[in-house]
Order: structure tokens, then sequence, then C-alpha cells
């Protein structure tokens, strides 16, 4: 009985040291993916980072975002301290990205591949670009917004002034498809760190000076909501198109305020990045850029939307 008794003994310390030898070769081979973004407060990047999260988990990778404001530093320190971690890759969506290209090179020496998102890096070193084509998506809002108005119409485009070519590729997207159907355009420009109280006076100023205006196209949706709250509060009703797809513009698509949206899909940027970032770690092949695309919003879908979203907060 003793016999028996101290075999099972041994053979469960053998069992329990075996799983433990198999956990610790798991763990350490885990693939690492640093994600360094913008921010993390505003609902875009959240949902962003909940696709990272969610391709983290789907893919066995070991994950982890850095932000600036989480960080309390500028993002390209931010960016030095992550290369000296030597991640397996990294995914980057760049404030300033000419500035962040020599610390990009860094990442390259290093053989660690580097996959852009959301905004794009003048860069060819770049494993792959994961985003928006922001200049099909101000087509597409121009047509959302033409289609809502009559040729000979005057319309306003308003943009953020900033190091990257976001705005001004979905101002330029926009216009065009707006100039194709005979309507006017009127843009102006921001700066970028400004937009939360800039909006409301620079809309205040077109209306006075363009009494004639029947509609804006914003090229975020922080923006276009500013404009709806002027517009509200003045009893004035035209269509208004924003770009990012956040909660509070989708809810207006949603009660019937505007006719449509355009929305960007920050979810699946993030889930594609790490699943292009674990193909690169393995030496697989992946596409130079990958659209995500963007949806149009309408009554039909709006509320499929919002619950998408919502639900990723539980």
């Amino acid at each position: 009985m003793k016999k028996k008794r101290l075999i099972l003994v041994v053979s469960a310390v053998f069992i329990c040291g075996l799983l433990g030898y198999f956990y610790k070769v798991f763990a350490v081979e885990r693939p690492t993916v640093a994600v360094v973004l913008k921010e993390s407060k505003s609902e875009y990047w959240s949902i962003m980072a909940s696709g990272f999260e969610k391709g983290f988990k789907n893919f066995g990778v070991k994950g982890t975002i850095f932000t600036p404001d989480q960080n309390h530093e500028d993002q390209l320190s931010l960016l030095k301290k992550v290369l000296k971690e030597k991640p397996d890759a990294l995914i980057f969506s760049p404030e300033d990205p000419p500035a962040s290209i020599p610390i990009l090179k860094e990442f390259k020496k290093e053989h660690i591949p580097v996959l852009i998102v959301d905004t794009e890096v003048n860069w060819s070193g770049q494993t792959s670009f994961i985003g928006t084509d922001n200049l099909s998506l101000g087509e597409k809002a121009g047509e959302v917004l033409s289609s809502m108005l009559q040729p000979g119409d005057k319309v306003a485009l308003i943009g953020w002034i900033s190091n990257d070519s976001v705005s001004d590729e979905r101002i330029q997207g926009a216009k065009q498809a707006i100039d194709t159907v005979g309507m006017d355009t009127i843009t102006e420009k921001i700066h970028y760190y400004d937009e939360d109280a800039k909006v409301i006076p620079l809309t205040a100023k077109l209306i006075k000076i363009h009494p004639d205006i029947k509609g804006f196209f914003a090229s975020n949706d922080t923006m276009a909501l500013e404009v709806l709250k002027y517009l509200n509060k003045k009893g004035l009703k035209m269509p208004v198109i924003g770009a990012d797809g956040i909660i509070d513009m989708l809810k207006y698509v949603e009660n019937g305020t505007l006719k449509g949206s355009i929305a960007q899909n920050p979810y699946d940027i993030g889930y594609i990045s790490v699943e292009n970032a674990l193909k690169t770690i393995k030496g697989q092949e992946v596409e130079k850029k990958i659209n995500s695309d963007v949806d149009i919003i309408t009554s039909d879908n709006a509320k499929s939307k919002i619950e998408f979203i919502e639900g990723l907060k539980n």
C-alpha cells in the first residue's frame, strides 16, 4: 500500500514538473508585439484597442499597448523605450510621420518588422500599412452628402492642420465627389489641438459669411458633432457628415436627425494588425497595404453598429 502511494506521489510530482516545463516553453515562445498609438482616451482609439486585445487573445500573442497620454511622455520617447525592449514586431500609429522615420529605421536594423496603422508614413521600410484609404473615405462622404442635396448647392468642408495627410486626403476626396455633381465647396482648416474650441466659432463664421450653405463635411466625428451642436442650437437643419463612426454620431443617424454618415472600422484595424504582425514574425508574406474600408451608416445599420461598439465595453 505504501509502495503504491509512493508511486502515485512520484508520478504526480513528475507530471507537475512536466506541465511546468511545457508552460515555461510555451510562455517563452509566445511572440511579443508592442503597439504604440497616438492616444487612448477617445472612443475611436478605445475601439481600436479592443481589436488589438481580441487579436492578442485569438492569435496567442503577448501584446502591450503604449500611448503617450498613459505613459506621460511624448510619442517618440516612448518609441525609443519600446525599441530597447526588442519586441518581435511593432505596430505603430504616428503623430508626426516624418519625425518618426529615424527611429523606425532603428527597428529595421534590429530586424523588428514595423506595421503602420491608421496614419501612413512615407517610408519604404515598413512591412505593411493597415488602415483607411482616406481619399476613398472622403469620396464616399462626398457622395453621401451630395445625395442629400441638389446640384448648385454650397457645402462646407472642415479639416484640421497637422503633420499627417489624413485630413487633407479626406477633404480632397470629398471635394472631388462633390465637384463631380456640380456643387460648390468652401474649405476651412483648424489646428488639430484647437478643434474642440474652434469648430463652433468657425461654423458660426461660415454660416454668417455664406448663409446659403446647405451641408457640412467634417474630417472627423469630433468636429462633426461640434458643427451639429451649433446647428441644433440655432434651429438649422442640414446634413452633416463625419468620418469615424463613434456612438454619438451614430445615434444622430439612428434617431433620424441625420440621414447618413461614414464610419471607419478601428476595431478591424486593430485585429487585422495583430493577425499580420504574427504572420510576418513567422516569416510569412503580408500585403504592403491593407484597406480596412469604411461603412456607410444609415438608419438600417446604425443600431447594430452602436450595439457592437457598446458590447466592446462589457
